[in-house]
């Protein structure tokens, strides 16, 4: 993540404890590192308790904060429970949660088992409930104060896409899942609001989705009117003020952060059409290579 300043002010979020799913790596990281420059105290969880122990220790090192690295499977709601409540054993209290945790890949639909739709509804939609479930059931206990839950949804959430479509739907559930609670959590002064990204490079999941040399052959700054993708500090900074009391009046939000991508063409993966049938299965192995 740059090093620019942020676009909100010192000490913006002292005192507040923050929890990302998906923390250790990629965006999510890049969140945590902004919520601490910002004064705020975070908790950074995903399954691999190395990756978040390193990434902890460089936060710390980076930014001068606290970080508290917690392994969990999102999937699992007893994890999610275990995880709620070595946070509040550590801080006291949560007053935010993002939902980050995601997985995806690419393949032609006819080439999904059921066990593939398993996996990515999974994490990304029943990951999303689980945690929103433990947090808004602990702040609806709790005396009522500035909460938020921040989802990171996609633009194909409400477009669709091809050749992703476990993701799609699960994306879809959680668009849905913001608008709702928004509604329905508002009385209990829980804000929920989400992020919907569009081509954010990072290193695991960018080779995951498009491996080898997809990557160049489909450049996702073409397809983007402002001729670019994103940097990870402009994620962050809309990320920081939606948990601030500054957007205490944003509630059910779903803000597009993409240059244009989805008003110039619908389906982010849509381009994946140009790949010939034979090529799939030399793709599906580079991305099995890539995650391994």
């Amino acid at each position: 993540m740059e090093k620019n300043p942020s676009m909100m002010r010192d000490g913006a979020l002292d005192g507040q404890v923050i929890v990302i799913t998906g923390g250790g790596t990629g965006l999510g990281r890049s969140m945590a590192q902004a919520f601490l420059r910002l004064g705020a105290k975070v908790c950074i969880t995903s399954r691999k308790i190395e990756v978040l122990r390193e990434a902890a220790a460089q936060l710390e090192k980076e930014t001068g904060g606290t970080v508290l690295p917690v392994a969990c499977d999102v999937r699992k709601w007893q994890e999610v429970d275990a995880l709620l409540k070595q946070v509040l054993d550590r801080f006291g209290r949560v007053d935010s949660l993002v939902n980050d945790a995601a997985g995806n890949f690419i393949s032609p639909t006819e080439r999904l088992s059921p066990k593939a739709f398993e996996t990515i509804i999974g994490i990304v939609l029943m990951g999303s409930v689980n945690c929103t479930l433990a947090f808004g059931k602990h702040w609806i206990e709790e005396p009522p104060a500035h909460r938020t839950v921040l989802n990171i949804t996609t633009t194909y959430a409400w477009t669709g896409s091809g050749y992703v479509v476990p993701s799609a739907c699960a994306k879809a559930g959680v668009l849905a899942l913001t608008r709702s609670l928004a509604v329905e959590w508002a009385k209990y002064g829980i804000r929920t609001n989400a992020i919907a990204p569009g081509p954010f490079p990072t290193k695991g999941a960018w080779q995951r989705l498009l491996p080898g040399q997809l990557v160049e052959q489909f450049d996702m700054a073409k397809r983007v009117p402002l001729g670019r993708v994103g940097e990870h500090r402009e994620l962050a900074d809309l990320a920081a003020y939606l948990v601030s009391p500054y957007s205490s009046y944003i509630n059910g939000e779903v803000v597009t952060i993409d240059g244009g991508e989805w008003l110039k063409g619908a389906g982010q993966f849509n381009m994946l059409d140009q790949v010939e049938p034979a090529m799939w299965d030399a793709i599906e192995r580079m991305v099995r290579g890539a995650k391994s």
